[in-house]
């Protein structure tokens, strides 16, 4: 964390207070606030070299840690309170400068999630850290659409492990349908990039900008 950037209790108490707001869509974001159950972790620049460093360790600890007992939702939030993007375009370049940044510093043993594919192309890619799939959101306050519009650059990782326990359990379709209705009340339209996991590449959705019909997301694996 760079010497100006605010306390950790300013930025937790800032994004919790984001996700407590009435309108805001994401139920499983709401819930994770509520039990507890993330882990939050503030950075420098969003793709710096020490972001980066710091990151690494911090998201392979989180993805070590025991999945709940109850099938419960839980996120690694990254704030990044360095400077503010200067468009959605920006911050899209940043974050996936940031993903390839981490997967570079990714332990050579840590295979990629079998669960998921590693070609940004394939409608089954998932990033992957640690063995861990995930899928992740971009935050910032330069985001066309409101429920991602946080004060400072952020990402959350969510393992994608989750939305398969709400899978067999017969509660994602529910919840995903909840969801789309509040974020239709809340800006009056979906993300047309949304989709469900294997009907396109969840690529597409990460920085959260309505990405162009041939756009080529700019990740790739490293060389094993």
């Amino acid at each position: 964390m760079s010497a100006s950037a605010p306390p950790l209790a300013t930025i937790e108490a800032a994004f919790r207070a984001f996700v407590a707001e009435p309108g805001f869509s994401c139920l499983a974001g709401k819930g994770v606030m509520r039990s507890g159950r993330y882990q939050l972790g503030v950075y420098g620049s969003l793709g710096s070299q020490r972001s980066t460093r710091a990151l690494a360790r911090d998201l392979a600890e989180f993805v070590a840690a025991p999945e709940p007992d109850d099938a419960a939702f839980r996120s690694m939030i990254a704030v990044f309170p360095g400077r503010v993007p200067r468009d959605e375009i920006d911050f899209e370049q940043k974050l996936w400068a940031q993903l390839q940044a981490l997967h570079e510093r990714d332990e050579p043993e840590n295979e990629w999630d079998p669960a998921v594919t590693d070609d940004p192309n394939d409608p089954h890619f998932a990033f992957s850290f640690a063995g861990s799939g995930l899928f992740v959101i971009g935050l910032h306050p330069r985001s066309s659409r409101l429920a991602r519009r946080f004060r400072w650059p952020a990402l959350v990782f969510n393992p994608h492990v989750q939305f398969e326990h709400l899978r067999d359990a017969g509660r994602y379709e529910r919840l995903r349908n909840v969801v789309r209705e509040r974020e239709i009340a809340l800006q009056g339209s979906l993300n047309p990039n949304l989709a469900d996991f294997g009907e396109q590449s969840e690529a597409r959705q990460y920085s959260g900008r309505a990405v162009e019909k041939h756009w080529e997301c700019p990740f790739h694996r490293k060389d094993p």
